[in-house]
């Protein structure tokens, strides 16, 4: 093996561990002081959770703009959304045998991932994002976050815990951690590429999209293993809608966002399908084990398309 692409290799996997340990700890933290804020856990979870389980992503989304790479942030998005709902879905529905949606995942979250799909696929048609567009992405955000503090009231002071100084600490160092973690990633992807030959996009629709999916693996697996598939659900929704709206809006905040058209003609597309075909299982509230093996055998069909593109 070529030693150079060897040692940008064991770069990116480390680099990759860096960004998502020290995500997992800004969980953690903002989890913690959220908490003594008042903030009920359900709220916890589909947002902070859901916003820490993305953080990989957004991190490493900036990181590629920053880089002018941005390219990258779309296959991160999209790739990782695909991830979410086949591989980690399908997996979650392995483990628990069957996994059911509570109404309020249905009523309100599904509505939710599907618009941010199909607006996502609207956005990138003419190979950029605008500053209008920018806008509605955050506007869209907002709504989905005041929506969810909406859903819950605050808990009484009296009952907060307290969060100490360590808690503030670690979320300032994690932040930190995440950043120069996302930086060496994507430092490692350009490298990848020009060693290989493969368009960033290809790397960042796999390697990474998997990679930065692993935290909301590691949270659906261990909610699988204790049957609350309500919790899974949840954060794979939720995760989605964040990658949409916050990951592909939020670093055009550092600079202009290109769509390569590869991205266009297969990998969006299959994204917004496999978002419907999602909306559609869940109507009957109920995912069964075989429809989550053939998620997973949908996974695998798309991760060997994209290679098969560029063979």
């Amino acid at each position: 093996m070529n030693i150079e692409l060897l040692l940008y290799l064991l770069l990116f996997v480390g680099a990759l561990a860096v960004l998502l340990k020290s995500s997992d700890w800004f969980v953690d933290a903002a989890e913690e002081i959220g908490l003594s804020l008042g903030i009920s856990p359900f709220v916890i979870g589909v947002t902070i959770v859901a916003f820490g389980t993305s953080l990989p992503e957004l991190a490493a989304s900036v990181a590629a703009v920053l880089a002018q790479e941005s390219e990258i942030v779309v296959g991160n998005v999209v790739g990782s959304n695909i991830a979410n709902l086949l591989f980690i879905l399908g997996l979650t529905t392995l483990i628990a045998g069957e996994v059911r949606l509570e109404f309020k995942v249905l009523d309100i979250d599904v509505p939710f991932l599907v618009g941010s799909a199909v607006f996502l696929w609207f956005t990138c048609w003419d190979r950029e994002i605008s500053t209008f567009e920018l806008l509605v992405y955050l506007a869209a955000l907002l709504l989905f976050l005041v929506n969810s503090f909406r859903r819950e009231k605050r808990a009484d002071r009296s009952t907060r815990p307290e969060a100490g100084w360590r808690a503030y600490a670690l979320l300032v160092v994690s932040g930190v951690l995440v950043y120069f973690g996302a930086d060496y990633t994507i430092n490692a992807i350009q490298h990848l590429s020009e060693i290989a030959g493969v368009n960033p996009e290809v790397i960042a629709l796999t390697l990474v999209a998997f990679g930065t999916s692993l935290p909301e693996v590691a949270v659906s697996v261990a909610a699988a293993r204790k049957r609350k598939t309500g919790i899974a659900i949840g954060n794979v929704v939720g995760s989605n809608i964040f990658n949409s709206f916050a990951v592909m809006g939020l670093p055009r905040l550092f600079g202009p966002l290109l769509i390569p058209e590869n991205v266009l003609t297969f990998s969006l597309p299959f994204m917004v399908a496999v978002t419907m075909m999602f909306a559609i299982i869940s109507v009957s509230r109920l995912v069964s084990r075989w429809e989550g093996a053939m998620l997973i055998l949908f996974y695998f069909f798309f991760i060997g398309e994209q290679f098969r593109q560029v063979l």
